[in-house]
């Protein structure tokens, strides 16, 4: 925490001890919500009942919408349902609606009832879009004018019009209310007044609709540099529009969501500070894990009874001590590669869009990785092998080097193996309409340890026995 936080920290606790709401309220009303928001994250139930009672509404609207997602359930619970519909009055309609979506079906209910019904009916057409679409994150109050407005009447249709928020360009529309393009704001300014609006209309407005997935939008914005983006329905309608603002919200809740699924978990796990609710969550995770190590487990016993026979256990022995380093060396490879792809396709890039090209290029990487990593791990497991035993016996140095060349051999299989898995799943899971990051999950790096091991033993019962 900056030194700033801290200070504003200990200033509150202190009015809030010596239960000095006055003060409190005029410090408070002197701070960012952003500020407000994490002290608010920090103190306990008590205190924060306090600091909603001294703040204003509209700043203790954009407080609730701005901690993170554990801190407002507790806030759900504290406040009453009174006051959370009146702050959600204060927030724009896709704010208030994202809230909304945390809450069961029963509570969201009861709090739409006490909304003014034009103020409900909004939210409730927002919620009714995909929450992860276009439509589930756009602002619906836009500003248009028809095509055969002149820019007078634009202008005034401007000053009429209850926003809060800053726009840059005004909507077009026919008759019928589809949409026909935009006009900037400059152009109001710079032309004259009984200038048509359909004269000045960019035709090559970019736009995006309802349904449109939020990580498309995102990398609309990112590729064009777009400040804001309408939004329209299937009978190309305005209905709303996406400012940049939303979309870096929205870019960081996708890299929290890959990083989430990366590491096997997920983001529900922050919706309340409870340990058993994390733990839950995790284990749902870790348990199919802990199948598949125990696949691997099952693996080398079956091994096992196969190597037992005519004296040559010793190879088996031998080859156990390098399991690690086989599932180590080719999971990671694997996972490199699956990092790559998902990473390309998270933001779009059509290198990743387009397996054929991913492919040539990740297949010469793994055979170089492959025979560098075979090359050096079977000089490591020969110079291992013979320092460790007395060799006297050519018989046995035989054995060991045949083992030597079946450790080589595996570990250039297994790399390869694990890197066409990590090349292909994400695509996969794309296409089967499933998030591309839980290929870099512990479930497949887990699958791809038992295929590296059955893998490795099976070329050394092959090779060296």
């Amino acid at each position: 925490m900056a030194d700033e936080q801290k200070q504003l920290l200990e200033q509150i606790e202190r009015l809030l001890e010596s239960g000095d709401m006055p003060a409190l309220g005029t410090l408070l009303s002197s701070q960012r919500s952003s500020d407000i928001a994490e002290i608010v994250e920090l103190v306990d139930n008590e205190q924060r009942r306090v600091i909603f009672e001294v703040m204003d509404g509209p700043i203790s609207a954009e407080v609730l919408e701005k901690v993170d997602e554990a801190t407002r359930s507790e806030l759900f619970d504290l406040l009453k349902d009174k006051e959370l519909s009146s702050l959600l009055l204060h927030l724009d309609p896709d704010d208030a609606a994202d809230v909304l979506s945390e809450l069961p079906d029963e509570k969201r209910v009861a709090l739409l009832d006490k909304m003014p019904p034009a103020e409900s009916a909004q939210i409730k057409k927002l919620m009714g879009y995909v929450e992860d679409s276009a439509g589930g994150i756009m602002d619906p109050i836009v500003i248009s004018v028809p095509e055969d407005a002149t820019i007078a009447e634009a202008v005034n249709k401007i000053r009429a019009a209850e926003i809060d928020e800053d726009f840059y360009s005004v909507y077009v529309v026919n008759k019928t209310g589809r949409f026909l393009g935009d006009v900037r704001v400059r152009l109001l300014l710079t032309r004259p007044e009984s200038t048509k609006i359909g004269e000045l209309i960019d035709p090559d407005t970019i736009y995006v609709h309802v349904d449109t997935d939020q990580e498309e939008v995102r990398n609309i914005f990112s590729k064009n540099d777009l400040i804001v983006v309408p939004v329209l329905d299937r009978n190309q309608k305005l209905v709303g529009r996406i400012t940049a603002d939303r979309v870096i919200e929205v870019a960081e809740e996708e890299a929290a969501e890959d990083l989430y699924t990366m590491a096997g978990t997920d983001p529900d796990e922050l919706d309340t500070f409870s340990a058993f609710h994390a733990a839950r969550v995790r284990m749902t995770w870790l348990l199919p894990c802990l199948i598949g190590t125990l696949i691997t487990a099952v693996v080398l016993m079956c091994f096992h009874n196969i190597f037992d026979f005519e004296n040559i256990s010793f190879i088996y022995t031998a080859a156990i001590f390098f399991v690690p380093m086989i599932a180590a060396i080719s999971g990671n490879a694997g996972l490199q590669t699956s990092t790559i792809v998902v990473s390309g396709l998270a933001t779009g890039h059509l290198a990743a869009l387009k397996l054929s090209q991913v492919f040539s290029r990740e297949t010469r990487i793994a055979l170089l990785v492959a025979l560098s990593c075979a090359f050096i791990g079977g000089t490591i497991c020969a110079v291992f092998l013979f320092v460790s035993k007395n060799h006297a016996d050519t018989e046995r140095a035989l054995s060991i080097l045949r083992l030597v060349f079946a450790f080589g051999t595996a570990m250039f299989s297994a790399i390869m193996v694990a890197t066409t898995l990590g090349l292909f799943l994400p695509f996969f899971f794309r296409r089967i309409g499933i998030d591309p990051a839980i290929s870099s999950g512990p479930l497949v790096t887990t699958a791809n340890d038992s295929i590296s091991v059955a893998i490795y033993m099976s070329l050394t019962l092959l090779l060296a026995s």
